[in-house]
Formats: C-alpha cells, sequence, structure tokens
C-alpha cells in the first residue's frame, strides 16, 4: 500500500495518481485537514481519521507531497497529567512518523524545509559557485544596482497580507539606500546570466531545463514574474557531470532525495542558487517531456 500526504486539488499529485491507477497500484490519500487518532488493534497500531483508516505496518512505500499528518491529542484538566500526557502522545506522533519515514519514501515532513543559509554553506563545503551574499540590517554596505534582496525563508507568499488578499515576494534589485536599519535581511550580488536553470533532482538522477529569462525585462531579475502574452524560452538542458555529482553529494547531505534547484549560468561558471525540497516539476516534464510524473508512480 502506498501512502500519499498532499493537499487538496495538488496538481502534481493527481498526475501521479493517474499513473498509479492506470497501472493498479493501491494507495491512500491524506489531506491537509485531516485529523487522525493513533489505536491498537491486536497488537498493530493503526491510524484513523474521518475518510481514512490504515495500519502502519501495511503501507510500503510514502510520498510526502505537502500538508502533513496531524494527530488529535486528548486533554486533561489536571495541569501536571497534561503535561506528562502531552509528552507521551508526542512521542507516540513521533515514532508513528519515523516509522512511515523509513519506509521507501519520496520526500520526508521532517526534511520538507530547508535553512537556505545553511544550505549555502552546505553547497559552498561541496565547492559549488555561489553568487556574494551577507545578512544586514541596513544598506549601508549594499552596492547600488549590482545588488539583490531575497527572502531568508523559502516561502515567498504571503497569505492574506490584506483581507482576502496574498501577496508574492519576488527578487528584486536594491536601487536606493535606506534611511533606517530594518530586519536583517539577505542580500546577494546580481549576476549577469546567460540563462537560469531549474533542476528536477529525483533518487541520484537529474532532469534540467534552461530558462532563457533574461530575454525580457519583466523576468530578468525573477522569472516568476511570469509573462503569459510572450512566455519564455525553456528547453532541456544537461548539467556537466561534476556539477551533478555536487548536486548528489548537497542532496544526501541534507537527507532529501527529491526536490528541485536552481542555477544561474555564466560563462563557464554555474552559480548555485538554492532547493525547494518539495518543488513544483510539473511544467519541467510537460516542457522537455521527462514523464516525472510517470517516473515516481513507478518508484512508489
Amino acid at each position: 500500500m502506498i501512502l500519499i500526504i498532499s493537499q487538496k486539488n495538488e496538481t502534481a499529485t493527481i498526475e501521479v495518481i493517474r499513473y498509479l491507477i492506470a497501472v493498479k497500484k493501491k494507495f491512500i490519500r491524506v489531506h491537509e485537514d485531516e485529523i487522525f487518532y493513533i489505536k491498537t488493534i491486536k497488537k498493530r497500531i493503526l491510524i484513523e481519521s474521518s475518510r481514512n483508516r490504515f495500519f502502519i505496518d501495511e503501507i510500503e512505500s510514502v510520498w510526502y507531497r505537502r500538508g502533513g499528518l496531524k494527530f488529535n491529542r486528548l486533554k486533561y484538566n489536571n495541569h501536571s497529567i497534561l503535561l506528562n500526557m502531552n509528552e507521551t502522545q508526542y512521542w507516540l506522533e513521533d515514532y508513528v512518523q519515523k516509522t512511515l519515514e523509513n519506509k521507501r519514501h519520496i520526500n520526508k515532513e521532517s526534511t520538507s524545509n530547508v535553512n537556505k543559509l545553511i544550505v549555502l554553506d552546505k553547497a559552498k563545503q561541496i565547492g559549488f559557485d555561489i553568487p556574494e551574499y551577507f545578512l544586514a540590517e541596513n544598506t549601508d554596505q549594499v552596492e547600488l544596482n549590482k545588488t539583490i534582496l531575497k527572502t531568508i525563508t523559502g516561502n515567498a507568499i504571503l497569505d492574506e497580507i490584506k483581507k482576502d488578499f496574498s501577496g508574492f515576494m519576488y527578487t528584486t534589485i536594491v536601487e536606493e539606500h535606506e534611511n533606517n536599519d530594518f530586519f536583517i535581511t539577505f542580500f546577494q550580488e546580481k549576476i549577469e546570466k546567460d540563462f537560469e536553470i531549474r533542476t528536477f533532482y529525483f533518487n541520484g538522477n537529474c532532469w534540467s531545463m534552461a530558462i532563457f529569462s533574461q530575454n525580457d525585462k519583466q523576468t530578468q531579475i525573477d522569472f516568476r514574474k511570469y509573462n503569459k502574452k510572450k512566455p519564455n524560452r525553456n528547453v532541456p538542458y544537461t548539467l556537466p557531470k561534476q556539477i551533478e555529482k555536487k548536486v548528489r553529494l548537497l542532496m544526501n547531505s541534507l537527507d532529501i532525495n527529491c526536490g528541485s534547484l536552481d542555477f544561474i549560468k555564466k560563462g563557464e561558471k554555474y552559480y548555485f542558487l538554492e532547493i525547494n525540497p518539495i518543488g513544483q516539476f510539473s511544467s519541467l516534464s510537460n516542457i522537455c517531456n521527462y514523464s516525472l510524473e510517470q517516473k515516481l508512480a513507478e518508484y512508489l
């Protein structure tokens, strides 16, 4: 049995499931709003929600896509008992999660969020070229028009920044100095790229796509500012073997077996930018005809 942990209406999940159905593989899909109860039946651990019910020993492989397993916790009026039982329930939940993560898996909930700063430190140690970066709480040392700022977090979406309105934080160029200090911010050298590269990594293999974003002013700094009227040209691409070797070393060091990586190429250099451990891959798969959804389904 395959366990899929995802969100409702998540496109990549739906595509992989179509392949699973085609080859008649049994699966259970967990949504982000499900609440599970941990039970035991005849010495076997059962987890149960209003829509799913399974023994953890019948799960053979797990795909963590998005969301996560959420558990109901019993409440107690006595404060001392509450603390003790909270700890007991936490360790039981931890056991269930780790047992599932030790199955054949694609991604893990426990490694689904990475610290960008730690990733960059590890990438440096492995030998990647990386645009110079620093943290600062003012722009005193920032070189204008040659420095960009990015989020420290992996999440660039601001949910409900206003009523019924969400925002997206794009990479931007620093064009003027600020008069006042601000919260510590991530600054990075602006590289005049030849093109960008999005790489999908899975179990030691890389599938890459070149994105010619520099030809459009709208997408020069951040290709996510999609120009729907005149989309960027995207083509299949193969990274040099020594870069792919470094990718494997980096992903292994982070205990991540699946995800997306971003690079920019300038001349003979490949500059590593960041990792998304979950990573969107449907566009890359469709444009380059890589059939990544089928590869994931076959592994599960």
